[in-house]
């Protein structure tokens, strides 16, 4: 705890990671705090210490039941994280339905589904890897062409972590439904920033995280329709109704549960209000800074996310220039961002090696403010312009490009 000191004061930092982790809520810590304390029964004991305990379980249940439009609260399984609940929900369409040996998803999921998809392919699973345009779009018509009687379950994020772009998942789905395949959908990007019906969808399985939207870490949640099939991945106790054995982290069920309550509060008014800062945010980046681009669909993203490619530069250069300054943003997932390379997604998007490398992800939330985005535009075009002084492919004498500017021409 002591390096913690040797951060700037309050007033100076700029958190924009929230697709990393979020604030928690203060509302939310409240809620939490009784049952660190003197709620401290196990949920599963008949006596007054540990019914009360259940009880707030449920109704955390409810909580996370209307934040995704669930039919049932019976339909909310509590679980340790989102790589969790991903890998409860592909593991059990495998083992429900072990005739089916093909699985489809895309090749620019978070490492969660990546690896575990990976681990199956090794297994002897045919993996159907769908590709993506420069836009971080989903080739649909390869996707439509993997779909058949011998796919287990589709698997695909709703929102991409690193670019926020959205993929179609409701038609996904149904797509899906056609051929009585599971349809999953990694929805942590997405929960607590847009609207989700899965009541009405024709999704089986979604994952979501509290840590994305101002509950703590170590919950998670995963929805299970009514009437899917259905096997554990953690076999023991009776907790979760048979669906999730372990005793339940109550104290961050609970925060996940007012989480859930706040966000569907503000879902509305928080996320036009961060998407204006967003786009302020870009708008004034892109006029500051020269070859630079936005990444991703620009139509169709979270209303809090923007990746920004800066050119000729390294882009772990930048976020330890902007952390001088007490600004906070990411290169990519935090799952990959210990690795020097640029990431599968950006590689997936075939975006230049020159920009790739150079790719900012900044992420907002409703407790982001205005002097934070301006502490952003008053900082960052200085740190640009003072590594591509040092960059081989930058020519100090015009200040321009050394080469052509290999920035992509997007349709």
């Amino acid at each position: 705890m002591s390096n913690l000191t040797t951060l700037t004061t309050e007033s100076e930092l700029a958190y924009l990671d929230n697709n990393a982790t979020t604030q928690v809520d203060q509302a939310v810590l409240q809620e939490m705090l009784p049952f660190l304390s003197e709620f401290y029964g196990n949920p599963s004991s008949i006596h007054r210490f540990g019914s009360q305990v259940g009880q707030a379980i449920e109704q955390a249940r409810e909580q996370v039941q209307k934040l995704i439009g669930a039919s049932h609260a019976s339909e909310v399984i509590f679980t340790s994280c989102a790589t969790e609940a991903s890998a409860t929900a592909i593991l059990s369409a495998v083992e429900a339905y072990p005739k089916r040996k093909e699985i489809v998803t895309s090749v620019i999921e978070h490492p969660a589904t990546l690896q575990l998809c990976q681990m199956l392919e090794r297994k002897g699973y045919t993996i159907h890897w769908i590709g993506v345009d420069q836009r971080g779009r989903l080739d649909m018509e390869a996707y439509k062409a993997a779909l058949s009687e011998n796919v287990a379950v589709a698997s695909f994020m709703w929102a991409n972590n690193e670019t926020g772009s959205l993929f179609p998942i409701r038609g996904m789905a149904e797509l899906a439904k056609q051929h009585g395949i599971v349809f999953h959908t990694d929805a942590v990007q997405v929960a607590g920033k847009l609207p989700i019906q899965v009541a009405d969808s024709g999704i089986d399985l979604l994952s979501i995280s509290g840590h994305k939207f101002h509950a703590p870490k170590g919950i998670g949640a995963l929805y299970l329709r009514r009437g899917a099939k259905f096997r554990p991945l953690l076999r023991g106790g009776h907790q979760e109704r048979g669906r999730r054995a372990g005793t339940e982290n109550s104290s961050g069920i609970v925060g996940l549960g007012k989480a859930a309550e706040l966000a569907m509060q503000s879902i509305e008014q928080d996320s036009a209000r961060i998407k204006l800062m967003r786009d302020r945010l870009e708008m004034g980046l892109l006029a500051r800074v020269p070859n630079c681009f936005v990444t991703g669909d620009p139509k169709h993203r979270v209303p809090n996310t923007s990746n920004i490619a800066f050119e000729f530069v390294e882009g772990e250069s930048i976020l330890l220039m902007l952390d001088q300054h007490g600004i906070a943003a990411s290169s990519g997932s935090a799952c990959t961002s210990g690795s020097l390379e640029p990431s599968h997604v950006m590689r997936a998007m075939e975006i230049p090696y020159t920009a790739a490398h150079g790719a900012i992800r900044f992420s907002l939330s409703r407790f982001t403010t205005e002097a934070m985005v301006d502490q952003v535009l008053a900082v960052l075009p200085g740190i640009v312009e003072k590594l591509r002084m040092l960059s081989p492919y930058w020519d100090v004498t015009s200040n321009q490009p050394a080469s052509e500017s290999f920035s992509p021409v997007y349709a």
